[in-house]
């Protein structure tokens, strides 16, 4: 029996019709509102397929990697959940656009959200840039350090043979926070942003893709990505990466942050007057 892999969380999609309208409108909007420092900016291909890995910090990424590749010239695009497209109106729009069904949890099969390394091809096919979180949804680490990845972004890669570069932004916790459903946009955040160089993954390169090899392979993309976090947080990252199932935690969906216990009040001194 072949055992299936994890499919790889892919959000959002832009696509053609989109992508010319983010080009003229969303993204520039955006720069007005969100500051980001770019660095690295040179690694970032100008023509040609290539995947990009970030770090996953808060829902509002997407936007700051749109950011980043916007002003290195290039427009990304992304992968969108299945359960997207079953939406009564958006998913009209989204089929009319041409963007990509996923079913998460599903890889090589023939659900109604395709096989996602079949859907990642028609994309690289055409020469784009394509984002993708290894780490499948927002990190569960309580310092928000990239957590344990999952094998979608690296499996894409070796099947497609597209360069794998990986990338980690800091400070968009700040605009949104993990889980959280206010934006704060004043006063204005900047978000630093560092683009890697393109990772060697010769070693695996026709191997059997099996477990084995696919988890080693996702582990050396996971520390390069926390290597660059890293570099602009000015901090070293735990030796030990968190793993949501060592700590009872799901894989997907909000988990509510703990509360922080409250200082308790201070008795009032009786020789002090009111």
């Amino acid at each position: 029996m072949v055992r299936r892999q994890e499919a790889p969380h892919l959000l959002l999609s832009i696509v053609p019709v989109v992508t010319i309208f983010a080009a003229f409108f969303l993204l520039p909007f955006a720069r007005l509102l969100v500051g980001t420092r770019l660095h690295g900016r040179e690694r970032v291909p100008q023509s040609g397929a290539f995947i990009l890995a970030p770090n996953h910090t808060s829902d509002i990424d997407p936007v700051v990697m749109g950011l980043a590749l916007y002003r290195a010239g290039r427009l990304p695009r992304f992968l969108a959940k299945a359960s997207m497209f079953r939406a009564p109106v958006l998913g009209g729009f989204m089929r009319s656009t041409g963007m990509i069904p996923v079913e998460r949890g599903v890889v090589g099969g023939s659900g109604r959200g395709g096989d996602p390394i079949a859907a990642a091809r028609r994309v690289t096919d055409a020469g784009a840039a394509v984002v993708i979180y290894p780490e499948g949804t927002l990190t569960r680490d309580p310092d928000l350090w990239p957590m344990r990845g999952k094998t979608g972004a690296v499996r894409i890669a070796l099947e497609t043979g597209v360069p794998l570069i990986p990338a980690a932004h800091w400070g968009a916790q700040k605009i949104l926070p993990r889980w959280g459903r206010r934006i704060s946009l004043f006063p204005r955040k900047t978000v630093d942003i560092i683009i890697g160089e393109p990772l060697d993954l010769s070693r695996w390169q026709g191997r059997q893709l099996d477990a084995k090899a696919l988890a080693e392979a996702t582990l050396f993309v996971m520390q390069a990505i926390t290597a660059l976090l890293e570099q602009l947080r000015g901090e070293k990252a735990p030796a030990e990466r968190w793993d949501p199932a060592e700590h009872g935690q799901t894989e997907f969906g909000r988990i509510r942050e703990p509360k922080k216990r409250k200082a308790p009040k201070r008795a009032q001194n009786p020789q002090k007057p009111a």
